[in-house]
């Protein structure tokens, strides 16, 4: 298994003497500080040059050697060509690190052109294409609902009158459930975009959705969370809020473990990583939890998920991919972080949509920390503040809050309360400039 803890990876490049100064790139989308680059590698000791969106120099450190901007991270020639210019001016990479889900890929094909360590596009398709993925897992015995290549509309609706309608049909390599559309019969399927990408489709199952975070070493989950969504994540897209409370129930907990270590094991057979899986969990005909799998990103999960593990289980999931992906040995995982028995709170966030299409100007929002029944910590745009138009989804919303609670349905209580009184308005960016 691979955890990095080999003799190479002793030589950290994360602590290299200050007279060498290697060249580390970092592939960055984020405005807000969702990994902590600045705590992950000494900037003296090394040139730490970013290819960042324009969006995403909010969250590029001062102490970076050189910032280019490109307009998508996700654009691999674009990024490659200026990943050989800082290499020109700045000396051959020594890691390149890509966290973001949809820069995955990228990330991968660079590192195997400079031949640097880390993750290669062989283990990382299995967890961006959705076709591989399912059948990896179907491969393995284990539970997956039936799913097909939706090729075109011919093959959607074979599959549709084989397994049943209602269909979903979603992109192969998508994320945020962009371009995902429930399809109730084949009267609908000529409405769909089947020529644009690779697309997928899958039988619709009428059953929960939670997913599950944390660090698989290869074997053995290291440190984990299951969590319940509150409404879902294709709902959100429709502008109703999205929340998640984490699972304090033992005998799901331990269904849940056993399911994602098997669907793990499938996905990343002696291999470690960070994990976004997302599964269904139902009850069987005896009444005992069961876990049927839906997807599985290697990257630590959105919306607020980064800050919640660092700010009450005491563990950095960032932190954990930055060093998988430079092949370092993983920060150890301290006692309370390992598996929801041990811990003493349970987490939860929410997020309100865009209250305008966006790129949009705040003309009204109201706080929600300090209630009774409320976050402990939140993101709220004030009055003339711009929600761009940026691909970080989950980031650049109408609100994000994040809440810490002894149990989930006190967590659950206190999102529900939030997402009942919290206000938030904005106008589109171009009227609000014409009539500037």
């Amino acid at each position: 298994m691979s955890t990095g803890t080999n003799a190479e990876a002793d030589a950290d490049v994360t602590r290299a003497p200050a007279a060498h100064r290697p060249h580390v790139v970092v592939i960055n989308r984020w405005r807000e500080r969702y990994a902590e680059f600045t705590r992950y590698i000494d900037h003296a000791a090394h040139r730490v040059s970013y290819v960042s969106t324009e969006v995403g120099t909010g969250s590029v450190p001062a102490e970076a050697h050189e910032v280019v901007l490109v307009p998508a991270t996700d654009d691999l020639e674009r990024v490659r060509a200026e990943v050989r210019a800082l290499a020109a001016r700045h000396g051959a990479p020594a890691a390149i690190v890509a966290l973001k889900e949809d820069d995955l890929l990228v990330g991968a094909a660079l590192r195997e052109e400079w031949d640097v360590p880390g993750p290669r596009q062989a283990s990382q398709i299995v967890f961006r294409d959705k076709y591989v993925m399912c059948r990896a897992v179907a491969d393995a015995g284990l539970d997956v609902p039936d799913f097909a290549a939706a090729a075109d509309a011919a093959a959607v609706r074979v599959f549709g009158d084989d397994t049943g309608w209602p269909v979903i049909v979603k992109p192969r390599t998508g994320s945020s459930s962009s371009g995902v559309v429930r399809v109730d019969g084949p009267e609908q399927v000529a409405g769909l975009d089947l020529d644009s990408e690779p697309m997928l489709v899958q039988a619709f199952v009428d059953a929960p959705i939670s997913h599950v975070d944390g660090v698989f070493d290869g074997e053995r989950l290291l440190a984990w969370r299951a969590s319940r969504y509150l409404n879902t994540c294709l709902g959100f897209r429709d502008g109703n809020h999205l929340g998640s409370v984490e699972i304090d129930d033992p005998e799901v907990n331990a269904a849940v473990e056993r399911a994602a270590t098997a669907f793990l094991g499938a996905l990343s057979p002696g291999r470690a990583t960070v994990f976004h899986l997302e599964v269904f969990i139902d009850r069987d005909a005896d009444g005992r939890p069961h876990c049927r799998f839906l997807e599985c990103g290697a990257r630590v999960g959105g919306a607020e998920i980064a800050f919640l593990w660092r700010e009450v289980h005491g563990y950095d999931l960032m932190h954990a991919a930055w060093q998988l992906q430079l092949d370092l040995p993983l920060p150890p995982v301290p006692a309370a972080a390992a598996a929801p028995h041990a811990a003493d709170e349970v987490a939860g966030w929410m997020l309100v949509p865009a209250p305008a299409e966006r790129p949009c100007r705040i003309t009204e929002s109201t706080s929600m920390t300090g209630r009774a029944l409320g976050p402990y910590a939140e993101v709220v745009l004030h009055p003339g503040e711009v929600l761009p138009d940026a691909d970080a989804y989950y980031e650049h919303v109408g609100g994000r809050f994040r809440f810490r609670a002894a149990t989930g349905a006190e967590a659950e209580a206190a999102i529900t309360a939030t997402a009942k009184d919290f206000r938030v308005r904005a106008e589109p960016l171009a009227l609000s400039t014409t009539t500037a």
